[in-house]
């Protein structure tokens, strides 16, 4: 197996499966050309014709509203043909028949696959089998499994660029159910990558991968500590379907130890921005008042996401 299926052999991008392995100039470049797209939004016809004539197709083997919304948004305002399919993740979606799907979508020209899946490894598995059968189909991952969702992790890049300006100065803690987070894998690849000095994950024990500190992350279990003069804090949502077992006391003793609330995001700086992939558990991850607070910036990370997503969509389409 070739070890990046989504580079071409210049070096450029073919699919988006991961952060890991990007270089900091093609995460600034997808950033910057994102920052082009902000202002689409504004305008009265909220579409450029960057896409016109390609199909993009929304493969959901795991529901998500939120990250197909955007994707469709962000495909229709680059004027691309958008089809929604929700292939429920039964049995017969899984192995063969996966690639068959493929096969078939593919003998209907479809240029782009926006995939989602619960098996980690999915997106690759697409990608490498397009690649071998020669197609120019473009592959985004859209969330595997517990492995990534790197246009979250893009997204999450620009927010903090946005409001921070500059990544080499900064203390950035990620808190939660790290275990079971694809989004906090494709962060910790992209901030360390970026340069962030301070990368910290927060965390009951049991929610916490091994081999943080080998990805340069410094780990907590304390959350007072942890949030000691942070930059930035990234709240991840409490993964309940994913659990096997008893991870987690109850949910009201983990907002206690584990839960943003305007006493513990005191200690981290004035300035500090807040972040959550949505969507939020309120009263278990986040209090209200912090979430809809001054320092949150949460609705600006979804407006963003369309941006992204619009960019990374454009660079693997050759723009």
């Amino acid at each position: 197996m070739s070890r990046h299926p989504q580079l071409n052999e210049d070096g450029s991008l073919r699919h988006l499966l991961t952060l890991e392995g990007l270089s900091p100039s093609l995460i600034t470049r997808i950033l910057d050309t994102a920052a082009s797209f902000t202002s689409v939004a504004d305008r009265e016809v909220k579409k450029v014709p960057l896409l016109r004539g390609k199909s993009v197709f929304n493969l959901f083997f795991e529901n998500s509203t939120r990250t197909r919304t955007t994707f469709e948004i962000a495909a229709k305002r680059l004027s691309a043909d958008v089809v929604n399919l929700n292939i429920s993740a039964s049995s017969t979606s899984k192995g063969e028949s996966l690639l068959d799907t493929v096969d078939n979508l593919a003998a209907m020209q479809a240029d782009m696959f926006v995939v989602r899946h619960a098996q980690s490894g999915a997106p690759y598995q697409i990608a490498e089998h397009l690649n071998k059968i020669g197609s120019d189909a473009r592959v985004i991952n859209a969330g595997d499994g517990q492995h990534a969702h790197p246009t979250q992790g893009l997204l999450d890049m620009y927010t903090i660029r946005h409001y921070k300006k500059d990544f080499t100065q900064l203390r950035v803690a990620i808190v939660g159910d790290l275990l079971h987070s694809r989004v906090a894998r494709s962060d910790i690849h992209a901030l360390t990558t970026l340069g962030v000095p301070e990368v910290r994950a927060i965390g009951p024990q049991t929610l916490l991968p091994g081999g943080l500190e080998q990805m340069g992350v410094q780990v907590y279990t304390d959350m007072n500590a942890g949030l000691k003069d942070v930059d930035v804090i990234i709240m991840l949502r409490l993964q309940n379907e994913r659990m096997q077992g008893a991870l987690l006391p109850s949910a009201q003793e983990y907002f206690h130890a584990f839960g943003l609330t305007p006493e513990k995001l005191a200690l981290a700086k004035p300035d500090a921005i807040v972040m959550h992939p949505g969507p939020m558990n309120r009263g278990v991850e986040i209090d209200s008042a912090v979430a809809d607070g001054p320092q949150s910036v949460i609705l600006a990370q979804v407006t963003f996401g369309i941006a992204v997503r619009m960019a990374v969509m454009s660079i693997l389409a050759g723009h």
